[in-house]
């Protein structure tokens, strides 16, 4: 019926914009209007106030050549004021916004390191908002906010953190654990414990070698006795000692 009439209507946070013969006639106001298609008058098109989000996910990698997939945020709106902008130069304002984004993005975490670029999201935050309002303001889209939501590291990277940060925690624990119930004096008798635990180890070792030795002379010179016995016939026993002590005896007179 409002077709028919020529009547048309625009609702709440909505504008529409008015051409007569392919121009650009007036930016209607939420409300009824007449246009009188006789006269050449049409709606291009209506344009919702409302914000919108728009969630980008970007793959890139750092200054320390570490990738990292980063998840951006966009809250956008057209510009009240010029909604035509928004019609006439924008033919798909979500691929456009996405791909000044994932520009942006590149350009500035290409520029930091893993640790550096965690610290700054605010600031990376700060430089894709810049960078992308000055463009879609030109374009009748206002960027109310944007965010980098977060900083995903693949994972190689975030298992090889993993490890380092556990090694850190380690050294820091044991760091105030020695500090905190080792002062000087208790250096010095930890140090003593350790050099006579040391040295009670070192005696026994040197038992235990002095030991092996004896018992090695012992088989040497049993496994002796028996050869000689069984390779000269009538041989006792006595005889093969006497002759191992005159032997020793004129070594040790010869030294």
């Amino acid at each position: 019926m409002g077709n028919r009439c020529c009547c048309i209507q625009v609702n709440r946070s909505t504008v529409a914009v008015k051409e007569r013969f392919g121009k650009f006639d007036e930016v209607l106001q939420p409300g009824c209007h007449f246009v009188p298609r006789i006269l050449g008058y049409k709606i291009a098109g209506h344009l919702s106030l409302r914000s919108y989000q728009l969630d980008v996910k970007c793959e890139t990698k750092t200054k320390g050549n570490v990738f990292v997939t980063v998840i951006a945020s966009v809250q956008y709106r057209v510009v009240a004021d010029k909604p035509e902008d928004a019609i006439y130069k924008l033919s798909n304002p979500i691929n456009q916004i996405r791909a000044y984004v994932i520009g942006a993005i590149v350009a500035s975490i290409g520029k930091m390191d893993l640790d550096e670029a965690f610290e700054k999201m605010n600031e990376i935050s700060e430089a894709v908002e810049d960078e992308l309002a000055q463009v879609m303001l030109a374009n009748g889209c206002e960027i109310v906010k944007t965010l980098i939501i977060n900083i995903i590291p693949d994972e190689r990277a975030k298992q090889a953190i993993s490890e380092l940060n556990a090694e850190i925690r380690l050294y820091l624990v044991l760091k105030i654990y020695f500090k905190v119930y080792f002062d000087r004096r208790s250096y010095l008798s930890l140090l003593k414990v350790l050099f006579l635990f040391w040295t009670v180890v070192a005696a026994i070792l040197s038992g235990m070698g002095t030991a092996n030795q004896h018992q090695a002379v012992v088989d040497a010179l049993r496994n002796g006795v028996i050869g000689f016995s069984e390779s000269v016939p009538g041989t006792t026993v006595k005889d093969i000692m006497d002759m191992a002590l005159t032997t020793q005896y004129l070594d040790s007179i010869k030294e």
